[in-house]
């Protein structure tokens, strides 16, 4: 059996497109693995949000092929799309595939296979497979990423949209992903429903800026629709919403989240709570937008999880800014903050800017937002004690009846759920569990299967 290995970094559009790449070569007869490991073909989804998510790839790459000098090493993803020539040169069985040509290696496999029926080394069947003729790319290529059987997760990923109309000044994904597309509406409610059929009781909605869904053709038909369109065909399974723009959560998506089969987990990519910054990096929004976005996510939810990005360091960012950010961060009380010091991104408008902040000072900034992210989150975890939540259950934690499990809530709590009757067939299904402890972790107690 060919040992094939998915190393993903970034974000959950890549967990979702290396899903499908693993359930393509499991399909196949592949054993497959997201754990480092000895291998004989690796496939490393790059990220180029971060110099350190790219140093990351680097490095892994470096490793993978030191360790494993007769395997082959493909690298996709953002960082691949723009930097494809410096990654090649990391070792001789490196081969790179560009973002728009990574839904080819779902046919990876075949070819493989055929090469090595034929007296091919693994190296050669490769080379065959990078030097093949090159298809006519369209934009439903990039939803291919259908995946039946969702190997690394237990929660199914659905992928809507792809690309980014937002110019962050920041941002270098756009660069790497291109214009918005999106799936069609019709098409994402099939593959939804066809999700749950199969037994997935979570499906993810993801993409580059879900916030950017159109229903091609029909431009009136947004985001709010889809999931309006999605809560009315599904049955038993939940919607997670991947990261929502502040300028997109209007009353209107309010209302379509309410639907008690949206989880009640949001993910906002503020940025920085200064209208001055947020403006000078090409943000569309302000401050006070943010605001009004959350009290209409907790209008339509019961004490939401609500995340949100955070970078520190920016340019033009003086203290006064960095005091706005914090004080916004405080006053909303997010649930999670994730926090990122600024990485200047070759090709963005602020890659040339000179950078205003001095790493000490940003380092300081993040550490005084780690402090307060810490304390935001704790008090929300203590306000769920003793209160009840519906647990999808991931990993099983033993082997004896009534074992423990790991589990998430609707409201993103990672928790050990004990006294779950049964074995290893309830992986995947959801409970209700009360949350009986949150000292040492978050602990919950079995109460029903739903």
């Amino acid at each position: 059996m060919i040992r094939t290995v998915f190393y993903t970094l970034g974000c959950k559009l890549n967990q979702c497109e290396s899903e499908a790449l693993a359930s393509s070569f499991k399909s196949r007869g592949f054993s497959v693995s997201s754990t480092p490991q000895e291998a004989d073909i690796f496939v490393v989804n790059s990220c180029t949000v971060t110099s350190k998510a790219e140093q990351k790839a680097r490095r892994m790459i470096r490793k993978f092929s030191r360790e494993n000098p007769l395997s082959v090493i493909f690298v996709t993803g953002c960082y691949a799309q723009l930097n494809g020539d410096d990654i090649s040169a990391l070792a001789e069985n490196v081969y790179v595939i560009p973002l728009d040509l990574k839904h080819t290696i779902m046919d990876l496999p075949e070819i493989i296979m055929d090469g090595l029926n034929n007296g091919m080394s693994l190296n050669e069947s490769a080379q065959m497979f990078v030097q093949g003729e090159i298809p006519p790319v369209h934009d439903f290529d990039r939803f291919k990423f259908t995946g039946s059987t969702h190997t690394i997760h237990t929660r199914a990923y659905l992928k809507i949209q792809d690309g980014c109309n937002n110019n962050c000044a920041y941002c270098r994904v756009q660069i790497a992903r291109g214009k918005s597309v999106s799936l069609d509406l019709k098409e994402a409610v099939k593959r939804a429903v066809d999700l749950e059929n199969e037994g997935y009781r979570e499906i993810v909605l993801t993409g580059v800026n879900i916030s950017d869904y159109r229903n091609p053709g029909k431009g009136e038909e947004d985001l709010a629709s889809l999931v309006h369109v999605l809560t009315a065909n599904l049955k038993s399974s939940r919607i997670r919403l991947s990261s929502l723009e502040p300028d997109s959560i209007t009353v209107r998506l309010a209302e379509a989240v309410s639907h008690p089969n949206v989880t009640p987990h949001f993910h906002i990519p503020v940025q920085s709570g200064s209208n001055r910054v947020i403006e000078k990096i090409n943000r569309h929004y302000t401050a006070e937008q943010v605001t009004e976005a959350v009290s209409l996510l907790r209008s339509a939810k019961d004490d939401p999880f609500i995340a949100a990005d955070i970078i520190v360091g920016l340019p033009y960012e003086q203290d006064e800014d960095f005091k706005a950010t914090y004080d916004l961060v405080q006053d909303i009380s997010f649930s999670q903050v994730h926090i990122f010091p600024y990485s200047p991104r070759p090709g963005t408008e602020l890659y040339t800017v000179p950078i205003h902040v001095p790493e000490r000072t940003a380092r300081e900034r993040a550490g005084k937002l780690h402090e307060l992210a810490s304390s935001l989150y704790r008090a929300y975890v203590n306000r769920w004690q003793g209160q009840e939540v519906d647990v999808l259950l991931e990993q099983r934690g033993g082997t004896d009846g009534n074992a423990e499990w790991m589990g998430l809530s609707g409201n993103y709590l990672h928790t050990m759920v004990e006294d779950v009757p049964g074995g290893d067939e309830n992986r995947g299904r959801i409970i209700r569990a009360v949350i009986s402890s949150v000292q040492k972790g978050i602990v919950s107690r079995f109460l029903k299967f739903l």
